[in-house]
């Protein structure tokens, strides 16, 4: 299945302008009184008012553009970090590990690629009960919500009245009443608001959340707002399975709400403009379908099982994702270059080589948020699209000082961009990630001015210090030692 949100209705253009050429062939000599052309001619005269009609259909029912105001991303209390230590301490802690399992988690902790100031959800502090309960996912989810949109309503200076849609979107954790309608309670949002609750969606949500906010926005101005978060609390895993193991290891807290609009007024305050979206979904592939799922192990123990097929998985979605995005991003010379080259291979015999063969998207985006749903998803994205290191670097660094945070990671990396201060006005951006289900989504924008780092940028106290390579941290099962880190300013 496969979406875009940018259908424009081109045969209200159409129509009017063969309209427009077929009365100027047919126009009478301008020395003739436009009376009497009129009432000679009344089959003219129907035309006119057709085409008159169609161009006002068209200008009414055109796609209205759609603005990225501005965004906030949570950032959690240094209390809640998570080092490696701190991860070691509450693995032997709870007592619900075998050895074997402690020393698995210990060897993925160690080449996953996340540092030692990610963040931990609340029951893990909890030193009277080590259980993931309810309480405590209601509060990780509210710390999150509340604090981010807080931040971006006070800084777009934007009341809760003018909100016309919420979008709220947690994968794993879907309360009653849902995350929408605690934002409408807990910031007093008038009654006409529409609202929707993404479950179920993966790490894809926060995506899939612009493009269905695009496909309402552009019918009627309005302001919506969208808030992406998940629930580490009561996906925490407490069984011996390895494949439902590994969420423990990358996935940590994160939250972020966007403001977006299409109203034309916004566009003088709005950092980007909505240029596209798609969607493909390939769940209708078995392997596709169960790569990343949630169940219960053989001791009734739930979490989120990471197969072995993920990373395959997720290269021949990509791989169909921008063969459906190609068409529509990359400039014609470019479209023209890859055929050659795949045409070449083709002809010299080389088929597997033709099939392998890409185009180059740096010719059509100038900056790239690529979900960091963990370092192998990382490395084969970066083989498959064959981009240099430099590409994939804010992906890397936001696994590394974020860890994954699901739906949410690629506003960390978008503020990674600005706090870097290098996306300038006219420059693309792509947003893409991929979900559960298996799904991928792309988003594109286009920057309306200058980046700079907001006071509530994540990156703000920290942004100096990076990109950081840091080296595979030592096994404790190895004898070798850890290498100090290479910090590049």
């Amino acid at each position: 299945m496969m979406s875009n949100s940018n259908g424009r209705p081109w045969h209200f253009v159409v129509f009017f302008l063969s309209a427009i050429a077929f009365t100027l062939v047919h126009s009478p000599r301008l020395s003739e009184p436009p009376l009497l052309f009129l009432s000679c001619r009344p089959a003219l005269l129907c035309l006119v008012w057709c085409s008159l009609v169609s161009l006002v259909a068209f200008l009414r029912c055109r796609p209205l553009p759609v603005f990225l105001l501005d965004y906030s991303c949570h950032k959690p209390e240094a209390e809640s970090r998570g080092s490696y230590e701190m991860c070691e301490f509450f693995g032997r802690r709870n007592q619900r590990h075998s050895a074997e399992s402690e020393a698995f988690m210990r060897a993925i902790y160690s080449k996953a690629g996340l540092g030692d100031e990610t963040y931990m959800p609340p029951f893990v502090f909890h030193s009277d009960d080590l259980g993931n309960k309810l309480k405590c996912a209601v509060q990780e989810a509210e710390e999150g919500m509340f604090g981010a949109v807080q931040h971006l309503l006070a800084k777009t200076d934007t009341h809760p009245s003018q909100i016309d849609l919420v979008i709220s979107a947690c994968s794993m954790f879907s309360p009653a009443p849902s995350f929408s309608s605690m934002l409408v309670r807990r910031f007093g949002m008038k009654e006409g608001v529409k609202t929707f609750n993404l479950a179920g969606m993966g790490c894809s949500a926060g995506t899939v959340a612009f493009d269905l906010a695009a496909k309402v926005l552009r019918r009627r101005k309005g302001y919506g707002l969208i808030v992406v978060t998940e629930s580490i609390s009561l996906n925490w895993y407490f069984g011996d399975n390895r494949h439902m193991l590994v969420t423990n290891c990358i996935f940590r807290v994160g939250t972020a709400a966007a403001l977006v609009s299409s109203d034309s007024a916004a566009r003088g305050r709005a950092k980007m403009e909505l240029v596209r979206s798609l969607r493909t979904h390939h769940g209708a592939d078995d392997a596709a379908y169960n790569a990343a799922i949630q169940m219960e192990d053989e001791e009734g123990h739930v979490g989120v099982a990471l197969t072995k097929d993920l990373v395959r998985v997720a290269g021949a979605g990509l791989k169909s994702h921008i063969t459906a995005l190609a068409p529509r991003v990359l400039p014609v010379s470019e479209m023209l270059c890859y055929a050659y080259h795949v045409a070449k291979l083709y002809l010299g015999g080389d088929q597997k080589a033709a099939m392998a063969h890409v185009p180059d998207f740096k010719r059509a985006f100038d900056h790239m948020c690529i979900h960091a749903g963990g370092k192998a998803v990382i490395d084969a994205v970066r083989r498959l699209m064959r981009f240099e290191e430099e590409v994939v670097e804010p992906a890397r660094m936001c696994l590394h000082r974020f860890g994954n945070t699901s739906s949410s990671l690629v506003f960390y990396e978008l503020a990674y961009f600005e706090a870097k201060r290098r996306i300038k006005k006219g420059d693309k951006v792509w947003m893409l990630a991929f979900g559960t289900g298996f799904k991928a989504c792309s988003v594109v924008w286009r920057a309306l001015k200058d980046s700079t780092m907001d006071s509530d940028n994540p990156w703000i106290h920290c942004i100096h210090r990076y990109p950081v390579y840091p080296p595979r941290r030592a096994n404790p099962n190895e004898t070798a030692s850890p290498l100090p880190q290479k910090i590049i300013d």
